[in-house]
């Protein structure tokens, strides 16, 4: 990868922008799974080809639960190999990492002081994870500001989005929009997009799929733990004979990889006599494993060459840095910290 050919590339691409910006990132929090993917990744990947994709790391964000400094690295590193392994393309996109780029938190330092602390107190992310026994923090109850300049940094047009975290998006717009009332048009509101089909993935137990629930299906784990999560799947009572309810957890999970005309075919034996829910859950493993075969491939290639990942970080890093500074630029004279000497 010529570095010098590729910025220029990117600059060319840049000044001639007619492409929509989407921006997504990931905290890297621990084992990626199906949740993930097809609740963010799968659409992140799609859209490299038609848009202009900005996607990160977010391992500030991490910070929030306090984990080992080591358990952060090597989940940072390893949700690093899982993005490429899994599609996103350094030459498509701009992919980096949240702490690389400083004026992330020089950004959110701003807009905190134009941020109400009733907005905070509304956010019911904060209350679920305190509820969940995560202790709280200035970090985790600030959660949405740094959110909102990890979106606001970038000129964002668009950011996908689960139902849960639509409202961390309308506290950014709100943040934007009482900045702007004061010093005019300086940040650009993104729009949401949710896709009702995927929205919320179900985990074995029927709650959204969560490494805090411990209810995930992982994508890169040994095939053993993989397939006794998928065992772990709740089903109900019924005998062997009766229809099966095609509402259910696992039926929603295996109809992720299914195509139309296969999950009508599912649907069809859920309807009729003689379907058995461990012939099911075996037969999901199966169709997980080969879906994902050709990932965990390239994923063991990356993990094996840490000094291709780091020269990718490296560019991606200033590949978002360049836009980060330009509007970092208009923000610092908006508000008269950046003197016209």
């Amino acid at each position: 990868m010529e570095t010098l050919s590729f910025h220029g590339k990117f600059w060319n691409e840049l000044m001639n922008m007619k492409k929509k910006r989407i921006l997504s990132g990931l905290q890297p929090s621990g084992k990626l799974h199906i949740g993930n993917y097809f609740g963010m990744m799968k659409r992140m990947i799609k859209y490299q080809d038609e848009n202009d994709l900005f996607c990160f790391i977010a391992n500030y964000h991490a910070l929030t639960t306090k984990p080992d400094k080591f358990q952060l690295h090597s989940n940072t590193f390893n949700a690093v190999c899982d993005f490429l392994a899994l599609g996103i393309d350094p030459e498509k996109s701009t992919f980096w990492i949240q702490s690389d780029l400083p004026q992330v938190t020089e950004l959110s330092w701003i807009l905190s002081s134009f941020t109400t602390v009733s907005i905070m107190d509304r956010s019911t992310s904060y209350k679920d994870k305190v509820a969940q026994g995560i202790k709280a923090n200035m970090g985790l109850y600030s959660y949405p500001i740094l959110m909102a300049s990890d979106i606001l940094l970038y000129d964002s047009e668009i950011v996908p989005v689960g139902k849960d975290q639509k409202q961390h998006l309308e506290i950014a717009r709100n943040i934007a929009s009482k900045f702007n009332r004061y010093f005019g048009e300086v940040l650009k509101l993104p729009k949401p997009e949710i896709e009702p089909r995927n929205q919320l993935i179900p985990g074995t137990n029927g709650q959204k799929m969560s490494k805090s629930y411990k209810n995930i299906i992982p994508i890169f784990d040994d095939e053993k733990n993989i397939k006794s999560q998928i065992m772990k799947i709740k089903t109900d009572t019924a005998d062997i004979n009766a229809p099966k309810n095609k509402d259910s957890t696992l039926f929603k999970i295996y109809s992720l990889f299914l195509d139309s005309n296969e999950q009508i075919e599912l649907a069809s034996r859920y309807d009729n006599p003689g379907l058995r829910y461990g012939d099911i859950k075996n037969e999901l493993f199966e169709r997980i494993m080969e879906y994902f075969h050709p990932y965990r491939v390239r994923r063991d290639d990356f993990q094996s060459n840490p000094s291709k990942v780091k020269e990718i970080l490296a560019i991606g890093a200033s590949k978002a840095s360049s836009v980060a500074n330009l509007v970092m630029e208009r923000v610092r004279k908006a508000i008269g910290i950046k003197l016209n000497l």
